[in-house]
């Protein structure tokens, strides 16, 4: 992805005029205000760009935010009940080891899906077979994690022939738990390191910068993805705590904030303003290393959606 001049500044440490900030809706959202979120994004341009052109579809939405079944690529069944929210895997097309030992990956993506890596293990095998997996240390673990690492490996190849370097490739993958890693941090710097270091040294060999997404509390191994060649994290704030970003990021590694998407239904706008402002303090320089961004979701009243947007807006000058 092309960068603008802020975000390649705050990621090289290289003294942005501003704190890169941004704020995104799920489907369910659009669906649920609809013309009521018109007003906000009008009076925050600066945050969501200028109005469109035409009307707005709120109802468009595709893929597997639509409520029903939907089967990818690996065979896996996603399930959803609600249109305007992502699905979840509830049928893992191998879970045996013997159906690992069959297993045929498909043909290489033209992207990285979210969950490309780690989630993709536990989609095909369910989660409590792949835990039992890293507890028991079967030949068909080395086999899976090498079959959907290969895979990667080809669409990494299929991207790179598409992209022209430098640029940013971005990733996705959630590695933690509300309270840490499911298989620990010895476990995965043991089985998924060594998988994440191929496919991010190889980005870098092309020229390219990487981003990476990750859900959960991942703290505990943030010098291991800094390692792997993770120049942009984008972690949860409320997983991993802010003074565990602090000590293992600041100053080492670009981070886009995930603000905290559990306080956001909860509290005041005054709250809010509070909320960001302590990120800011904490992972903020003059010279760079933070951006920061707010996932809406349907749960999160108007006023406080407004107040996200006030903040955001008012702290990306703290550093001028």
């Amino acid at each position: 992805m092309p960068l603008d001049a802020d975000r390649q500044k705050a990621m090289k440490f290289q003294h942005p005029e501003f704190i890169p900030v941004a704020a995104y809706f799920l489907p369910a959202v659009w669906m649920k205000y609809r013309e009521k979120l018109e007003p906000i994004l009008a009076r925050h341009p600066v945050l969501f760009g200028p109005a469109p052109t035409s009307p707005r579809d709120y109802d468009a939405v595709g893929g597997t935010y639509v409520a029903g079944h939907h089967r990818d690529e690996w065979g896996c069944v996603w399930e959803n009940v609600t249109t305007g929210m992502e699905s979840i895997v509830k049928q893992h097309p191998v879970p045996t080891r013997a159906d690992v030992r069959r297993l045929k990956a498909p043909p290489p993506l033209d992207n990285f899906k979210h969950g490309f890596m780690y989630l993709r293990l536990g989609d095909l095998r369910g989660f409590e077979e792949l835990m039992i997996d890293f507890a028991e240390e079967p030949p068909e673990l080395k086999q899976l994690i090498d079959t959907v690492l290969d895979h990667n490996r080809q669409t990494l190849e299929r991207v790179l022939g598409r992209e022209q370097p430098p640029g940013l490739l971005g990733f996705g993958d959630d590695l933690g738990m509300q309270k840490g890693l499911a298989m620990g941090p010895h476990k995965w710097r043991q089985w998924l390191k060594p998988c994440f270091a191929r496919i991010y040294g190889r980005c870098h060999e092309a020229g390219f910068d990487v981003y990476m997404h990750t859900d959960g509390c991942i703290w505990e191994i943030i010098p291991d993805l800094i390692e792997c060649g993770v120049n942009v994290l984008n972690p949860q704030i409320r997983a991993n705590g802010l003074d565990n970003l602090v000590r293992t990021c600041k100053g080492k590694v670009c981070v886009n904030l995930d603000l905290d998407r559990q306080l956001f239904p909860f509290c005041t706008p005054s709250e809010i303003d509070r909320h960001v402002r302590e990120c800011v303090e904490a992972l903020g320089s003059p010279e760079g290393g933070l951006w920061l961004v707010a996932e809406i979701a349907q749960d999160i009243p108007l006023e406080n959606i407004e107040a996200i947007a006030v903040a955001l807006e008012k702290y990306r000058t703290w550093f001028k």
